[in-house]
Parts: C-alpha cells; sequence; structure tokens
C-alpha cells in the first residue's frame, strides 16, 4: 500500500529535526508566553488514533482552558468558542499550536504527512470501511483534509444546528474520502507538494493551487465548502 516507507520515514526525521532547529525561536517564544497568560500552561497532552488504530500521545501547545473537554462545546472548537484563550486564537489560526508534534514525527508516533490523528468521539462517526483504512498509514502534522478543512472551525460556527451533526453528517465522511485518495496516491511529489500547500494556504487561503495540482480529488457534497472543482 505504501510504496516508499524507509524514504518517507528518512524525509520524516530530516524535516522534524531542521524544523526543530530553524523554529526553535519560535518555540522559546510561544512556550514563555504561555507560562506568563491564560492558565501558565505550555503544552497539552492528549490520547489519539494513530497507526493501525493503536492510541498514543499528542503534544500540542495549549490553547484552550484546562476544562474544556467538560464545559458546552465538547470536542469540536468553534470560530469564537469561548474556551479558546487569547493566545490560543493566534496559535490555532496560524497552526503553531500544532509545532509540538514534532516530538511525535521523531518517536515515531506520526509522519509529516498523514491523516490528522482524531480522539475516539470524532474517529467513531468515521463510516466503518474508512475506520478500517484511514490509519494504514502513521497519521500526519499535516494532509490532504488538513489542507482541504484548514478553516474547519468556521464551518461548525456556520452550520446553522448543532457541529457535533454536522460533523459527523458531512465533515467526517468527506475528510475520511480524502484521506483514502492520499493512500491511493502516496508517493513522495504527493507529499512534497501536501507539504508546500500546508504553508501556502494560510498565506493565501483563497487559492485554487490545491485543486490545480490535485485534480483528482473526490467531491464531497457538504455545505459551505465545494471539493474537487
Amino acid at each position: 500500500m505504501i510504496p516508499y516507507p524507509p524514504i518517507k520515514r528518512l524525509l520524516d526525521v530530516i524535516l522534524a529535526l531542521a524544523a526543530i532547529v530553524a523554529l526553535s525561536p519560535v518555540l522559546v517564544l510561544v512556550s514563555i508566553l504561555l507560562l506568563c497568560t491564560g492558565e501558565h500552561k505550555v503544552f497539552y497532552l492528549q490520547e489519539r488514533v494513530g497507526l493501525h488504530n493503536r492510541r498514543f500521545g499528542i503534544w500540542k501547545f495549549a490553547t484552550m482552558l484546562k476544562n474544556s473537554p467538560n464545559m458546552t462545546g465538547g470536542l469540536h472548537t468553534t470560530r469564537r468558542d469561548p474556551r479558546v484563550l487569547p493566545l490560543g486564537r493566534f496559535l490555532r489560526l496560524t497552526k503553531i499550536n500544532e509545532l509540538p508534534q514534532l516530538i511525535n514525527i521523531l518517536t515515531g508516533d506520526m509522519s509529516i504527512v498523514g491523516p490528522r490523528p482524531l480522539v475516539d468521539k470524532t474517529f467513531e462517526p468515521y463510516p466503518d470501511e474508512i475506520k478500517a483504512r484511514i490509519y494504514c498509514i502513521r497519521p500526519g502534522l499535516t494532509g490532504i483534509g488538513s489542507i482541504v478543512f484548514r478553516d474547519e472551525e468556521r464551518l461548525l460556527s456556520d452550520c446553522g444546528g448543532d457541529p457535533h451533526t454536522f460533523y459527523t453528517r458531512h465533515i467526517a465522511p468527506a475528510k475520511g474520502a480524502l484521506e483514502l485518495w492520499y493512500q491511493e496516491h502516496l508517493s513522495l511529489a504527493t507529499d512534497l507538494k501536501l507539504i508546500f500547500l500546508t504553508a501556502w494556504v494560510i498565506l493565501y487561503p483563497r487559492s485554487r493551487l490545491l485543486y490545480r495540482w490535485f485534480k483528482s480529488l473526490p467531491t464531497a457534497v457538504m455545505p459551505g465548502l465545494e471539493m474537487g472543482s
């Protein structure tokens, strides 16, 4: 299923080490700011679904109140979610909150590119055939699903109903289809393009470059999002 596992793992380690070195000033600055603001907590460790559906602990910068899972909103975060700390909004918008997962990449729990690792309650709504296949490869720091659904919080905020229901009916099936597409098109060239696009869509969120590069993306019919066009 995976055409180049040794190269993919080697690329993961090289890029993760290079990123840690290059981004060390940012990592240190964010750590200091988190210690001095909010609830004075730097990291958040959460159990996620990983390779072959085994669980592992994912690292993130702390962006929300410590008691967030037990507050209104549950596991789905919306655009104006009151549980998100002021600095956390910026970290989430720029995806800087995900950078500690470079540690997960070095330990082998994750890859640079792959399906995003989910918590059990957001993994459960996926169709059974997708749950059986999606983590045949390591979950990733970024991936096709993360890029297409980079503004998932907006979709959940503007769905006009219950965010969990909207996620279950629309987002989960669409993301699953995208991740199976990635496995079918897995190559070094695909990974390099997705790494570039991860930064590109932050700078140019309305860009259609993704769809020009990947013309065979599956079409998902859901409110507020056009795919494969």
